[in-house]
């Protein structure tokens, strides 16, 4: 996976993902990434890439020119080593909103561009001419695309293939599928008179499994019942082997 983010700050890109398990991944090869100054390919001397927007406005807006032109020296660079260009991603608060299944989505990618604006926005015929998916990281507004760029980076990365130590980890996350993650435990078994739940403890397996789903389903069903709906209406059958499991009971008990 190649990672490109166009940008008036690569130290700042750079910077904050170039470390942890984003940064032994690129030592391994598995991932690439490269921050691109869009200044430098402004054709302004005083390397100006913004200015006032056509019928006026409050602020300044990031020109065409430069953002196109440092867009087609990566493509270039794509194409020289053999690949597609792949998509690129404008962040901008009136895109789609990121989730899971977006980040599984665009980690199919070899090729991921990112474009960061700032001001005002960025002159509408470059987006028309080079942008492929619109996506926001929340109902919210900030200073740069920088900061959603890279928090879109490390979800995508945790889905590419070798990144993390444990393939299942990827899978079993909160979101994976609609359900939040489960409680876990670790050493010391007792902590402040609060104890680890003994079934995980207990070394069965399975029943450790039906504990961890029935802990993600109550937490989600609290915290997050938007995504607890969705769960539940794709997932049926788990309420009737539920009620069938818990009818067994009552008539063992009779």
């Amino acid at each position: 996976m190649n990672f490109h983010v166009l940008t008036l700050f690569p130290e700042m890109v750079m910077s904050g993902l170039c470390t942890s398990i984003i940064g032994r991944a690129m030592e391994k090869g598995i991932l690439s990434l490269e921050a691109v100054n869009i200044r430098d390919y402004t054709i302004n001397k005083h390397k100006k890439v913004d200015d006032y927007p056509y019928g006026g406005g409050a602020g300044m807006l990031m020109q065409a020119q430069p953002v196109f032109d440092a867009y087609q020296a990566v493509l270039e660079k794509i194409h020289s080593e053999g690949r597609q260009g792949g998509r690129v991603i404008y962040l901008t608060p009136q895109g789609r909103t990121f989730h899971q299944s977006m980040a599984k989505e665009f980690a199919k990618e070899k090729d991921l561009t990112f474009l960061c604006g700032h001001y005002e926005g960025i002159d509408e015929r470059v987006l028309e001419e080079i942008v492929t998916d619109y996506v926001s990281i929340g109902d919210y507004v900030l200073t740069g695309g920088e900061l959603p760029a890279m928090v879109m980076i490390d979800a995508i990365s945790r889905m590419v293939p070798g990144v993390l130590s444990n393939e299942d980890s990827g899978e079993t996350e909160s979101f994976s599928n609609y359900l939040l993650e489960y409680p876990q435990y670790s050493r010391p078994e007792v902590w402040r008179d609060k104890r680890v739940p003994k079934i995980l403890l207990s070394g069965d397996h399975k029943k450790v499994d039906e504990w961890r789903l029935e802990q993600s389903i109550e937490k989600t069903k609290i915290q997050r019942p938007d995504l607890y709906e969705k769960w539940a209406e794709e997932n049926q059958e788990y309420f009737i082997k539920k009620a069938k499991r818990e009818a067994r009971k009552r008539n063992h008990m009779k």
